[in-house]
Protein backbone atom coordinates (compact mmCIF):
# COMPACT_ATOMS: atom_id res chain seq x y z
CA UNK A 1 0.00 0.00 0.00
CA UNK A 2 1.87 3.23 -1.04
CA UNK A 3 0.70 6.57 -1.56
CA UNK A 4 0.07 6.81 -4.60
CA UNK A 5 -2.90 4.23 -3.88
CA UNK A 6 -4.17 6.37 -0.71
CA UNK A 7 -4.18 9.18 -2.94
CA UNK A 8 -6.41 7.35 -5.53
CA UNK A 9 -9.22 6.14 -3.14
CA UNK A 10 -9.42 9.38 -1.40
CA UNK A 11 -10.01 10.47 -4.76
CA UNK A 12 -12.52 7.95 -5.62
CA UNK A 13 -14.07 8.77 -2.52
CA UNK A 14 -14.32 12.62 -2.95
CA UNK A 15 -15.66 12.46 -6.47
CA UNK A 16 -17.78 9.18 -6.39
CA UNK A 17 -16.61 7.92 -9.63
CA UNK A 18 -13.45 6.00 -10.99
CA UNK A 19 -13.26 7.66 -14.22
CA UNK A 20 -13.46 10.86 -12.68
CA UNK A 21 -10.80 10.05 -10.44
CA UNK A 22 -8.54 8.31 -13.18
CA UNK A 23 -8.58 11.43 -15.44
CA UNK A 24 -7.33 13.71 -12.46
CA UNK A 25 -4.51 11.21 -11.87
CA UNK A 26 -3.68 10.36 -15.16
CA UNK A 27 -4.93 6.86 -14.82
CA UNK A 28 -6.94 4.52 -17.46
CA UNK A 29 -10.20 3.63 -15.77
CA UNK A 30 -9.50 -0.27 -15.53
CA UNK A 31 -5.82 0.44 -14.07
CA UNK A 32 -8.35 2.26 -11.16
CA UNK A 33 -10.48 -0.67 -11.12
CA UNK A 34 -7.49 -3.15 -10.69
CA UNK A 35 -5.94 -0.69 -8.18
CA UNK A 36 -9.35 -0.85 -6.47
CA UNK A 37 -9.73 -4.45 -6.51
CA UNK A 38 -5.83 -5.32 -5.41
CA UNK A 39 -5.86 -3.03 -2.48
CA UNK A 40 -9.43 -4.52 -1.16
CA UNK A 41 -7.90 -8.15 -1.64
CA UNK A 42 -5.07 -7.31 0.09
CA UNK A 43 -6.90 -5.74 3.25
CA UNK A 44 -10.16 -8.49 3.21
CA UNK A 45 -12.84 -6.02 3.23
CA UNK A 46 -15.17 -4.08 0.79
CA UNK A 47 -14.31 -0.71 0.65
CA UNK A 48 -16.62 0.59 -1.98
CA UNK A 49 -19.88 -0.16 -3.29
CA UNK A 50 -20.76 0.02 -7.28
CA UNK A 51 -23.91 0.71 -7.69
CA UNK A 52 -24.58 2.06 -11.68
CA UNK A 53 -27.64 4.24 -10.52
CA UNK A 54 -26.24 5.68 -7.17
CA UNK A 55 -22.76 5.87 -8.36
CA UNK A 56 -19.54 4.71 -6.10
CA UNK A 57 -20.84 4.18 -2.54
CA UNK A 58 -18.28 4.05 0.70
CA UNK A 59 -19.15 0.63 2.90
CA UNK A 60 -19.64 1.40 6.68
CA UNK A 61 -15.90 0.29 7.27
CA UNK A 62 -14.56 2.09 3.73
CA UNK A 63 -16.45 5.47 5.56
CA UNK A 64 -13.66 4.32 8.67
CA UNK A 65 -10.81 3.50 6.70
CA UNK A 66 -11.09 6.70 4.71
CA UNK A 67 -10.73 8.69 7.33
CA UNK A 68 -7.47 7.16 8.06
CA UNK A 69 -5.94 7.42 5.02
CA UNK A 70 -6.80 10.90 4.61
CA UNK A 71 -4.25 11.39 8.08
CA UNK A 72 -2.10 9.39 6.51
CA UNK A 73 -1.80 11.52 3.54
CA UNK A 74 -1.58 14.53 5.43
CA UNK A 75 1.40 12.99 7.48
CA UNK A 76 2.78 12.07 3.99
CA UNK A 77 2.27 16.19 3.23
CA UNK A 78 4.04 16.75 6.40
CA UNK A 79 6.89 15.21 5.83
CA UNK A 80 7.19 16.76 2.13
CA UNK A 81 7.24 20.55 3.81
CA UNK A 82 9.38 19.84 6.25
CA UNK A 83 12.09 18.73 3.63
CA UNK A 84 11.01 21.58 2.04
CA UNK A 85 11.50 24.10 4.17
CA UNK A 86 15.08 22.35 5.41
CA UNK A 87 16.27 22.72 2.04
CA UNK A 88 14.76 26.63 1.78
CA UNK A 89 11.66 26.07 -0.87
CA UNK A 90 8.27 26.67 1.46
CA UNK A 91 5.79 24.53 0.09
CA UNK A 92 2.70 22.77 1.00
CA UNK A 93 -1.29 22.50 0.48
CA UNK A 94 -4.00 24.38 2.37
CA UNK A 95 -7.65 23.07 1.82
CA UNK A 96 -9.95 25.69 3.11
CA UNK A 97 -13.89 25.12 3.47
CA UNK A 98 -16.21 28.67 3.36
CA UNK A 99 -19.42 29.73 3.01
CA UNK A 100 -19.90 32.33 0.24
CA UNK A 101 -19.24 35.79 1.87
CA UNK A 102 -16.22 34.57 3.98
CA UNK A 103 -14.79 32.99 0.57
CA UNK A 104 -14.79 36.25 -0.97
CA UNK A 105 -13.99 38.44 1.86
CA UNK A 106 -11.46 37.17 3.86
CA UNK A 107 -10.10 34.17 1.45
CA UNK A 108 -8.79 36.69 -1.48
CA UNK A 109 -6.53 38.67 1.16
CA UNK A 110 -5.18 35.87 3.11
CA UNK A 111 -4.32 34.36 -0.17
CA UNK A 112 -2.62 37.40 -1.86
CA UNK A 113 -0.59 38.04 1.96
CA UNK A 114 0.55 34.50 2.01
CA UNK A 115 1.75 34.51 -1.92
CA UNK A 116 3.59 37.53 -1.61
CA UNK A 117 6.59 35.28 0.33
CA UNK A 118 5.34 32.06 -0.67
CA UNK A 119 4.28 31.33 -4.07
CA UNK A 120 4.57 27.07 -3.77
CA UNK A 121 2.08 26.76 -1.53
CA UNK A 122 -1.26 25.56 -3.03
CA UNK A 123 -4.72 26.11 -1.76
CA UNK A 124 -7.49 24.40 -2.43
CA UNK A 125 -11.13 25.99 -1.74
CA UNK A 126 -14.38 24.08 -1.24
CA UNK A 127 -17.60 26.43 -0.97
CA UNK A 128 -20.57 25.42 0.83
CA UNK A 129 -23.12 25.40 3.40
CA UNK A 130 -21.95 25.96 7.20
CA UNK A 131 -23.58 22.50 8.14
CA UNK A 132 -21.41 21.24 4.90
CA UNK A 133 -18.14 22.80 6.19
CA UNK A 134 -18.73 21.45 9.54
CA UNK A 135 -18.94 17.98 7.69
CA UNK A 136 -15.81 18.18 5.79
CA UNK A 137 -13.72 19.19 9.07
CA UNK A 138 -15.17 15.98 10.64
CA UNK A 139 -14.12 14.04 7.72
CA UNK A 140 -10.74 15.19 7.52
CA UNK A 141 -11.52 16.53 3.49
CA UNK A 142 -10.54 20.35 4.81
CA UNK A 143 -7.68 21.60 6.92
CA UNK A 144 -9.52 24.79 7.75
CA UNK A 145 -12.88 26.13 8.19
CA UNK A 146 -14.37 29.33 7.70
CA UNK A 147 -17.93 28.76 10.34
CA UNK A 148 -20.43 30.82 12.61
CA UNK A 149 -19.89 30.55 15.97
CA UNK A 150 -22.75 28.88 17.98
CA UNK A 151 -23.69 27.07 20.71
CA UNK A 152 -22.63 23.81 19.20
CA UNK A 153 -18.92 24.27 18.65
CA UNK A 154 -17.60 21.11 16.03
CA UNK A 155 -15.52 18.53 17.92
CA UNK A 156 -11.38 18.09 18.23
CA UNK A 157 -11.20 21.68 16.29
CA UNK A 158 -9.67 25.11 17.73
CA UNK A 159 -11.67 27.95 16.73
CA UNK A 160 -10.54 31.76 16.37
CA UNK A 161 -12.74 34.53 16.19
CA UNK A 162 -11.90 36.44 12.96
CA UNK A 163 -14.92 38.85 12.72
CA UNK A 164 -17.87 40.22 14.72
CA UNK A 165 -20.43 41.24 12.00
CA UNK A 166 -23.25 43.48 12.56
CA UNK A 167 -26.94 42.09 11.02
CA UNK A 168 -29.37 44.75 9.85
CA UNK A 169 -32.90 44.91 8.41
CA UNK A 170 -33.16 44.76 4.93
CA UNK A 171 -36.36 45.95 3.13
CA UNK A 172 -36.87 47.73 -0.46
CA UNK A 173 -36.97 51.62 -0.32
CA UNK A 174 -40.99 51.70 -0.27
CA UNK A 175 -41.58 49.76 2.59
CA UNK A 176 -42.83 51.75 5.51
CA UNK A 177 -40.40 50.94 8.20
CA UNK A 178 -37.58 52.88 6.21
CA UNK A 179 -38.83 55.83 7.89
CA UNK A 180 -37.33 54.26 11.33
CA UNK A 181 -33.88 54.85 12.33
CA UNK A 182 -33.47 51.64 13.58
CA UNK A 183 -35.82 48.35 13.63
CA UNK A 184 -36.89 46.45 16.58
CA UNK A 185 -38.40 42.54 16.38
CA UNK A 186 -41.98 44.34 17.10
CA UNK A 187 -41.49 46.15 14.03
CA UNK A 188 -41.40 42.91 11.63
CA UNK A 189 -43.08 40.91 13.34
CA UNK A 190 -46.40 41.47 10.54
CA UNK A 191 -43.48 41.63 7.76
CA UNK A 192 -42.98 38.43 5.48
CA UNK A 193 -39.39 37.47 6.20
CA UNK A 194 -36.51 35.44 4.10
CA UNK A 195 -34.68 33.35 6.18
CA UNK A 196 -31.29 32.23 5.25
CA UNK A 197 -30.51 28.15 6.55
CA UNK A 198 -27.76 25.59 6.48
CA UNK A 199 -26.49 27.55 9.58
CA UNK A 200 -26.52 31.25 8.97
CA UNK A 201 -29.69 31.72 10.78
CA UNK A 202 -28.96 30.95 14.53
CA UNK A 203 -28.04 34.21 15.20
CA UNK A 204 -31.31 36.28 13.51
CA UNK A 205 -33.45 33.49 15.49
CA UNK A 206 -31.96 34.70 18.48
CA UNK A 207 -32.51 38.29 18.05
CA UNK A 208 -36.55 37.52 17.05
CA UNK A 209 -36.44 35.46 20.53
CA UNK A 210 -35.19 38.13 22.93
CA UNK A 211 -37.41 40.25 21.42
CA UNK A 212 -40.41 37.36 21.76
CA UNK A 213 -41.14 37.27 18.49
CA UNK A 214 -41.65 34.68 15.80
CA UNK A 215 -40.90 35.90 12.31
CA UNK A 216 -43.26 34.88 9.61
CA UNK A 217 -41.12 32.71 7.25
CA UNK A 218 -42.24 32.93 4.02
CA UNK A 219 -38.83 32.35 2.21
CA UNK A 220 -36.15 29.57 3.24
CA UNK A 221 -33.12 30.36 0.89
CA UNK A 222 -29.37 29.13 0.79
CA UNK A 223 -28.00 32.19 -0.90
CA UNK A 224 -27.50 35.70 0.27
CA UNK A 225 -27.73 36.85 -3.41
CA UNK A 226 -30.95 35.59 -3.91
CA UNK A 227 -32.34 36.96 -0.59
CA UNK A 228 -31.44 40.65 -1.65
CA UNK A 229 -33.32 40.09 -5.43
CA UNK A 230 -36.29 39.37 -3.27
CA UNK A 231 -36.13 42.05 -0.91
CA UNK A 232 -35.53 44.48 -4.36
CA UNK A 233 -38.90 43.15 -5.79
CA UNK A 234 -40.41 44.11 -2.26
CA UNK A 235 -41.65 40.22 -1.97
CA UNK A 236 -40.51 40.38 1.55
CA UNK A 237 -37.84 41.78 4.09
CA UNK A 238 -34.63 40.37 5.71
CA UNK A 239 -32.20 40.22 8.57
CA UNK A 240 -28.92 40.37 6.89
CA UNK A 241 -24.83 40.25 7.83
CA UNK A 242 -23.37 43.33 7.27
CA UNK A 243 -20.38 41.51 4.36
CA UNK A 244 -23.80 40.49 2.49
CA UNK A 245 -24.45 44.14 1.87
CA UNK A 246 -20.97 45.78 0.30
CA UNK A 247 -22.43 45.76 -2.85
CA UNK A 248 -26.75 46.00 -2.83
CA UNK A 249 -28.41 46.65 -5.78
CA UNK A 250 -30.73 49.78 -6.43
CA UNK A 251 -34.03 50.04 -4.16
CA UNK A 252 -32.57 48.26 -1.25
CA UNK A 253 -32.59 49.99 2.58
CA UNK A 254 -31.00 48.62 5.25
CA UNK A 255 -31.87 50.19 9.21
CA UNK A 256 -29.89 48.80 12.14
CA UNK A 257 -31.07 46.65 14.38
CA UNK A 258 -32.73 47.17 18.12
CA UNK A 259 -31.39 46.11 20.06
CA UNK A 260 -27.96 45.46 17.99
CA UNK A 261 -27.58 42.08 16.66
CA UNK A 262 -24.70 40.33 15.26
CA UNK A 263 -22.42 37.09 14.37
CA UNK A 264 -19.31 35.82 15.19
CA UNK A 265 -17.72 34.63 11.69
CA UNK A 266 -14.68 31.97 13.16
CA UNK A 267 -11.87 30.12 11.37
CA UNK A 268 -11.83 26.68 12.67
CA UNK A 269 -9.18 24.23 12.14
CA UNK A 270 -9.76 20.25 12.71
CA UNK A 271 -7.24 18.62 14.99
CA UNK A 272 -4.89 21.22 15.30
CA UNK A 273 -2.01 19.68 16.84
CA UNK A 274 -1.69 17.19 13.88
CA UNK A 275 -1.85 20.64 11.06
CA UNK A 276 0.80 21.22 8.40
CA UNK A 277 3.02 24.38 8.74
CA UNK A 278 1.30 25.54 5.70
CA UNK A 279 -2.20 25.14 7.56
CA UNK A 280 -0.72 27.00 10.46
CA UNK A 281 0.83 29.89 8.35
CA UNK A 282 -2.98 30.27 6.98
CA UNK A 283 -4.06 30.31 10.51
CA UNK A 284 -1.59 32.97 11.34
CA UNK A 285 -1.98 35.49 8.42
CA UNK A 286 -5.55 34.99 8.97
CA UNK A 287 -5.54 36.45 12.52
CA UNK A 288 -3.08 38.98 11.48
CA UNK A 289 -5.64 40.04 8.68
CA UNK A 290 -8.11 39.98 10.33
CA UNK A 291 -7.61 40.41 14.37
CA UNK A 292 -11.66 40.39 15.19
CA UNK A 293 -12.67 43.21 13.60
Amino acid sequence: MNRSLLQLIVKIADTRSFTKSGQELNMTQPAVSRAVTTLEAELGVSLLIRDRRSGIQLTEVGERVIRIFREILLHYEKVDQEVSREKGLETGKVRIGAFPIASSYFIPRIIGQIAKFYPNIEFVIQEGTIAEIRGWMESRQIDAGFIIATDEQPVNAATYPVYQEKMFAVMRDDNPLTDREAITSNDLSRQPMIICRAGYEPPVMEWFQQGGVKPIEKFIIHNYATALNLVREGMAAAIMSELSLINMPERIVKRPLNPLGSREIQLAVPYPEDCSNAVRLFVETALTLFPNA
